[in-house]
C-alpha cells in the first residue's frame, strides 16, 4: 500500500527527474518493502518457534525436534554432483579408462555433462528461432532499427525535458534569447497579447513605445520579464502570469528587446528613463531577420 501510494508522486509531470530515474526509485522502494515483508516473516517464524518451545515441556520439544530431523532425508552431495556432471565415482573409474597411455598417464572417457548438452541444444534452437523471427518473418526489430527507434524516443524525451526546463525560468533567471525560434514564438504572443496597447510594431498606442531607449519600469530583460509577468495595474498594464507560461513570457520579453532601435513610423514620444543595453543591438539585428 505504501508503494502504490508513492508511485503517483514519482509520476508527477512537474519535475525535472528523468523517467528512468523515477522508475529506478519506484523499483527500489518496492524492493525495500518486499525485503521488509520477508524480514517480518522471518521474525514471526522465529517467534512462533520460541512460543512453541515455551508451551511444550522439554521432553515434548525434544521429541518434536527428533521427529523433524528424522523426516529430513540427507541428500548424498557427492552423488548429486557426479550425476549433474555425468561423472563416475572413483570406484567405477576403471570401467571408463581409455586403453592408450603416455608415459603411464591414462585418460578417463567421461561423457559430456548433461547440463552442458542441454544448453548446447537450447542455443541451437534459439539461433533457429532468432533467424526465422528477425531475418525471415520480420517479427522483431534488428539492431539498427532498434537504434533508430531509441533515438526517436530519446529525442521526444529530450524535447519534453527542455520544455519543462524552459518553464522553470523566472525574472531572476531569465536571459535574453536570440534564436529565431524563440523570437518567432515571442512575436506570435506579442501579436495576440501586446499589440492592442503597444501597436503592431511596438511603436506605442495606449502603452509606451517599446522600441526606443526609454523605459518606465526598466529595460533589462529581467525588468521586461517582471513587468509582463506581474503587470502594472496602476497604469493599466495587466498581469500575464496566469495567461502565459514562463517560457512564453521569456520569448515575448526577448522579442520586445529585439525591437530596440527599429524606429517604426508614428512612434510615440519617449516615456520613462533612458537606458542602454549592450545586448540590445544584437537582439535588434536578430529581430530584423525574424520579421523578414
Amino acid at each position: 500500500m505504501v508503494v502504490l501510494a508513492g508511485q503517483p508522486a514519482f509520476a508527477a509531470d512537474d519535475t525535472l527527474i528523468p523517467a528512468d530515474i523515477k522508475n529506478y526509485i519506484g523499483y527500489s522502494a518496492i524492493m525495500v518493502v518486499l525485503l521488509l515483508v520477508l524480514l517480518a516473516m522471518v521474525v514471526l517464524l522465529r517467534a512462533f518457534k520460541a512460543l512453541t518451545k515455551m508451551l511444550l515441556t522439554p521432553e515434548e520439544y525434544a521429541a518434536m525436534e527428533a521427529e523433524r530431523k528424522g523426516a529430513q532425508v540427507k541428500r548424498p552431495k557427492a552423488e548429486v554432483i557426479n550425476k549433474l556432471l555425468s561423472l563416475k565415482p572413483l570406484s567405477e573409474e576403471k570401467s571408463i579408462l581409455i586403453e592408450h597411455d603416455f608415459d603411464g598417464i591414462q585418460e578417463l572417457d567421461n561423457p559430456t555433462p548433461a547440463w552442458f548438452m542441454v544448453l548446447f541444444y537450447l542455443t541451437i534452437l534459439f539461433a533457429v528461432a532468432y533467424l526465422l523471427g528477425y531475418h525471415v518473418l520480420g517479427i522483431g526489430q534488428l539492431q539498427d532499427q532498434e537504434y533508430v527507434t531509441e533515438m526517436k524516443v530519446a529525442a521526444k524525451e529530450k524535447e519534453a525535458y527542455l520544455a519543462k526546463a524552459a518553464n522553470r525560468v523566472d525574472e531572476n533567471s531569465v536571459t535574453l534569447l536570440t534564436d529565431a525560434a524563440a523570437l518567432a514564438s515571442g512575436q506570435e504572443v506579442f501579436k495576440v497579447s501586446c499589440m492592442p496597447c503597444h501597436g503592431d510594431k511596438a511603436q506605442g498606442v495606449v502603452g509606451p513605445n517599446l522600441t526606443d531607449d526609454y523605459w518606465l519600469h526598466g529595460g533589462k530583460i529581467n525588468d521586461v520579464f517582471k513587468t509582463i509577468k506581474y503587470g502594472v495595474t496602476a497604469k493599466g498594464m495587466p498581469t500575464w502570469e496566469k495567461q502565459l507560461s514562463p517560457k512564453q513570457i521569456a520569448d515575448v520579453a526577448s522579442f520586445i528587446k529585439s525591437l530596440h532601435g527599429t524606429n517604426p513610423p508614428g512612434a510615440k514620444e519617449p516615456q520613462g528613463e533612458k537606458e542602454t543595453d549592450d545586448a540590445t543591438s544584437t537582439a535588434a539585428k536578430t529581430a530584423m531577420v525574424v520579421q523578414k
